[in-house]
């Protein structure tokens, strides 16, 4: 039996019952909080700005500190999860930025801030790689969509959630509160989710069979409970115990998978954070109080909730390709009408339009649509390099956004964001796999090819 675990096959028939809710549970609210750390930057830097703790030019470095930390963290839980488990990853960062925020909220100057926030982005950077691989490695195919978004939804809501906080608290206790908030969150999840099973199909993998056998044994017992029927068990197909180098990503089987997910996440990454994290400082430099810079973002950020409450609708529908060239059509459109007003109502509600927009195609396309292109030997790896090269164009975009918006203004800053749409949109159009609807097995290369140099014939998708 131990020769036969068959996880894929015997996890993608499982209806969608307790177990798969209490993933998305544990899994969720650990993106919750990621979410929410990762966005607090915005309306604390905009308070530091006012009290003259900081300047702009020091928050381009306090936002460059954390996608290096992100970009870190991006690629070792790549490396982390697919060397020692799904389990060891997920809970190895939420320490990581668990810790580091608590301690940020004790700073004594600007420039411990940026060191400590690197710090916490590693861990933030990890999570997000680690939250949306695990989850598509336990859904059932006809689900797994709409899983992802509800995942990216939890995640996009932390952001959210973060400017409705902020509101209360930065203009009455200062800043430093909001990292004990997102520091006690994150640990308390920490302790939470130790009891998660490792992923059945990393086990397969790895060869450790029995392992893998009694975690799906589990698995099955719960989803048959109250009398449930299990549909029957495929039947097994090879699945040979190996570990693949990371030059897989780049071998020809696996390139154009890699090169999809690399311009998704760069496109969806640099698009968001160069309009979302900027938001306060903009309005504050243009001469709001913090209070109403932070009022106007928040309502512009119940984007942050509306996006990715969108992609669970039609996820599994559209599928998460043809749905990411949709939103990224609807960012470019959406960012040149922002440019265009100047009324502080119609500003507001295009930026509503866009963020909604913005984190729809990050739910699609980061969530949703990269772990889905690789298999699981490699799938945190490809994730992770995928993530980290996002990230690193990140690190870079704040001093081009100061750049811009000192220059020429507002206005340049969304022709940059809208042109960056709407290349992702074409490449696409052209060149997208389509994963919608298809277990992880059967959207995976060949084994053989993606190791051995071989290509393989892809279908050119189509948007029908």
């Amino acid at each position: 039996m131990n020769h036969s675990v068959n996880a894929a096959a015997r996890l993608d028939r499982l209806p969608m019952g307790s177990f798969h809710r209490r993933v998305l549970q544990l899994v969720g609210l650990g993106m919750f909080f990621d979410g929410f750390d990762n966005s607090m930057g915005a309306g604390v830097l905009a308070a530091l700005v006012k009290n003259h703790w900081s300047t702009i030019a020091m928050n381009a470095h306090f936002i460059s500190a954390t996608f290096v930390g992100l970009s870190i963290g991006a690629v070792l839980s790549g490396f982390l999860g697919d060397r020692f488990g799904r389990r060891f990853a997920y809970q190895f960062n939420l320490l990581i930025f668990g810790v580091s925020c608590v301690l940020s909220s004790l700073a004594t100057s600007m420039d411990q801030l940026i060191i400590l926030r690197g710090i916490m982005g590693i861990g933030i950077g990890a999570e997000y790689v680690v939250g949306y691989s695990t989850v598509s490695e336990f859904m059932p195919p006809k689900r797994r969509g709409r899983a992802l978004a509800i995942v990216g939804l939890l995640s996009m809501s932390g952001g959210f959630a973060v400017y409705l906080v902020s509101t209360q608290i930065i203009p009455h206790f200062g800043w430093r509160p909001m990292y004990i908030i997102g520091g006690a969150g994150a640990l308390w999840v920490w302790y939470m989710r130790r009891k998660l099973p490792e992923s059945p199909r990393w086990l397969e993998k790895m060869g450790r069979t029995e392992e893998a056998e009694r975690v799906l044994a589990e698995i099955e017992r719960e989803a048959s409970q109250g009398g449930a029927v299990l549909a029957p068990v495929p039947p097994a197909l090879p699945q040979p115990a190996r570990w693949v180098p990371v030059g897989v990503l780049f071998a020809p089987a696996a390139r154009r998978r890699t090169m999809l997910a690399l311009l998704v996440n760069l496109g969806c990454m640099v698009g968001s954070y160069s309009f979302i994290s900027w938001i306060p400082s903009f309005f504050v430099q243009q001469g709001f109080t913090v209070k109403d810079a932070l009022t106007f973002s928040t309502i512009m950020t119940f984007g942050n909730i509306v996006g990715p409450t969108i992609g669970i609708f039609i996820a599994d529908r559209l599928g998460r390709r043809r749905g990411l060239i949709y939103a990224a059509v609807w960012c470019a459109v959406a960012g040149l009408a922002y440019a265009l007003q100047t009324n502080i109502y119609a500003v507001v509600a295009c930026g509503f339009l866009l963020i909604t927009g913005i984190t729809l195609a990050m739910a699609l396309g980061v969530g949703g649509y990269t772990p889905e292109l690789f298999p699981t030997e490699y799938r945190f790896r490809g994730n992770g390099v995928a993530q980290m090269v996002g990230r690193i164009g990140v690190i870079l975009s704040p001093y081009l956004v100061v750049k811009l918006f000192h220059a020429y203004g507002t206005g340049a800053v969304m022709i940059f964001i809208a042109a960056l749409y709407v290349t992702m949109a074409l490449c696409l159009t052209l060149f997208g796999i389509e994963t919608n609807q298809r277990s992880l097995e059967a959207v995976a290369p060949e084994p053989e090819s993606a190791t051995s140099g071989m290509a393989i014939q892809e279908n050119q998708p189509s948007l029908s």
